[in-house]
């Protein structure tokens, strides 16, 4: 007996669900008896809400659904599983769960914090000896996991985050009085998303006019001057800021206006607010037409924009994860490898899960000019490649159409 089980975690993606059907269709293929789902990732797994995908995903049309249907399939969740000194009750649990459902192999789709789980359910394997193969596949918009290239679900927010700027620039200059917008974006403390903004100026775009990326200090005395500057030459001042900009104490910009009370499992405070409060503060200086503009979760769940890239490769990671752990891997998690830059081209390859799980990559110091206000032409080129092509959603009624699970 051969079954999997695979979850989703954490934010979701515009592709999480191309990964999910990679999971599904390589495990099927390899011989695979039951593909299980776990409905709201390990959380679901401990309540007994499993799904048998087979009752789920049953031709080829459901296929094409899965893979144009934002958000997580399976739904998600932000539970931290407990170190695992300590808490062996829950962890035997789990197990007892998995050895019920005769698990082969365990298959979790997400970011740094659902590494962490892969990482904790395959160091209490090994430490009980059990034969059950855990494998971490990647995906955050946020592109902050470590080691590999990139994450799937990254290029696809980025494709949207510098298209919607590009009309957003169209847009600011209608009018023939200053118009300052200010377009938060995405991505906590990693600027990756936020530099995707860069890739709106081209021949017909002039582009924006500033870049804030958290991995430099805020200081918003030097802002201020520069937009105040910027509003005596420009009709429309464009600005991307990330939401997890930081002061010099250490405080998020976006608290400096409201207090952040909501925080998670994993100790991440709710990020919102620092485009509104930018833009009362050059409102009030310079008494000018301001609009903040949060793109929000619609940089995580454009499906009708996605990349082709993105999908392939989310796609890919899933499959890969299955290939690894049947030839014996476990522990480890699916990296995307660049080999090629003309013509772009990136290979799968495993690696070890405690050197990815809870390390968050940024944005290099180099990528970034000096007075930190916008991006170098390499980060740009990095970007790209990652945005190309589209695959698009199958319209019902002037509508997507998308694959909903059925409980």
């Amino acid at each position: 007996m051969k079954n999997v089980i695979v979850g989703q975690s954490g934010g979701p993606t515009a592709v999480i669900n191309s990964s999910l059907l990679g999971v599904f269709k390589t495990a099927k293929d390899r011989g695979a008896d039951t593909v299980y789902g776990m409905v709201h990732g390990i959380k679901g797994l401990l309540d007994r809400n499993i799904v048998d995908l087979s009752s789920q995903i049953k031709n080829d049309l459901d296929m094409d659904l899965l893979k144009r249907t934002p958000s997580s399939f399976l739904g998600s969740c932000r539970y931290k599983l407990p170190e695992i000194e300590g808490n062996e009750k829950t962890y035997k649990e789990i197990f007892k769960i998995l050895d019920e459902l005769e698990i082969f192999a365990f298959f979790y789709i997400g970011g740094n914090d659902s590494m962490d789980t892969i990482k904790k359910l395959a160091d209490y394997g090994a430490k009980i000896n059990s034969p059950i193969r855990f494998m971490g596949v990647p995906k955050t918009i946020d592109n902050d996991l470590a080691i590999t290239d990139h994450t799937p679900g990254y290029g696809s927010a980025a494709k949207y985050i510098a298209s919607t700027t590009k009309e957003i620039i169209r847009d600011g200059l209608v009018y023939d009085y200053p118009v300052v917008s200010i377009i938060e974006v995405m991505g906590r403390n990693a600027g990756w998303l936020t530099a995707a903004a860069a890739l709106a100026k081209g021949e017909d775009c002039e582009g924006v006019d500033l870049i804030y990326l958290p991995e430099r200090v805020f200081d918003l005395d030097k802002f201020l001057a520069k937009v105040g500057e910027l509003c005596k030459d420009k009709r429309s001042v464009v600005i991307a800021v990330s939401e997890g900009v930081k002061i010099a104490d250490g405080r998020y910009v976006c608290e400096l206006a409201d207090h952040v009370d909501y925080v998670d499992a994993f100790g991440h405070k709710q990020l919102a607010g620092t485009a509104r409060f930018l833009a009362a503060k050059v409102a009030e200086k310079y008494g000018v037409k301001t609009r903040a503009i949060e793109l929000s979760s619609l940089q995580r769940c454009a499906s009708h924009i996605t990349s082709r890239i993105d999908v392939t490769e989310a796609f890919n990671a899933g499959g890969a994860a299955v290939k690894a752990a049947f030839e014996g891997m476990s522990g480890q998690v699916i990296t995307l490898k660049r080999v090629s830059e003309d013509p772009y081209m990136c290979i799968t390859e495993p690696a070890d899960v405690h050197f990815i799980a809870n390390v968050e990559k940024k944005v290099p110091d180099e990528w970034i000019n000096k007075d930190g206000t916008y991006v170098n032409e390499a980060l740009v080129h990095y970007i790209r490649p990652l945005i190309q092509a589209e695959i698009a959603p199958l319209w019902v009624d002037g509508l997507p159409r998308h694959l909903i699970l059925k409980k």
